[in-house]
């Protein structure tokens, strides 16, 4: 069953004026040290980062939270999967959250599409429940 499903839309100018306005500051807030390294090994850095950074917003939305109530941006991690497929990875208090929603009996899987067309980035997430 589904518990959630949220999406973003994120201009990647933005985070091009982020990245060169407050740098390590910037990144160091919002993106965790695994996702930084995915991003800063590309020479167009803004694309990755505003494709992450819409799923961290789609997430937030999926769990209901926003970012809020104790879900902070770096509870949020996009991964890759052996595929290259996206996935979260949830810590602290968005994993909180994300237990709370998740009924007993039940498993959660985080379904996560990643997508972006200049100057948009575009991020889906849906959270399912799946019997144990």
């Amino acid at each position: 069953m589904i518990v959630g499903i949220g999406s973003d839309l994120c201009d990647i100018r933005r985070i091009e004026r982020s990245l060169e306005r407050f740098a390590d500051r910037f990144t160091h807030r919002v993106f965790t040290a695994g996702e930084r390294a995915r991003c800063d090994r590309r020479a167009a850095r803004a694309p990755g980062y505003a494709r992450r950074f819409a799923a961290k917003e789609a997430c937030a939305k999926a769990l209901g939270t926003g970012i809020a109530r104790g879900v902070f941006w770096r509870d949020m991690e996009v991964v890759n999967l052996h595929s290259g497929q996206p996935t979260l990875r949830l810590t602290g208090g968005a994993l909180a959250r994300l237990d709370a929603l998740i009924p007993p009996g039940h498993v959660a899987r985080l379904h996560v599409s990643l997508t972006d067309d200049p100057p948009l980035a575009q991020a889906f997430v849906i959270i399912e429940a799946l019997p144990a």
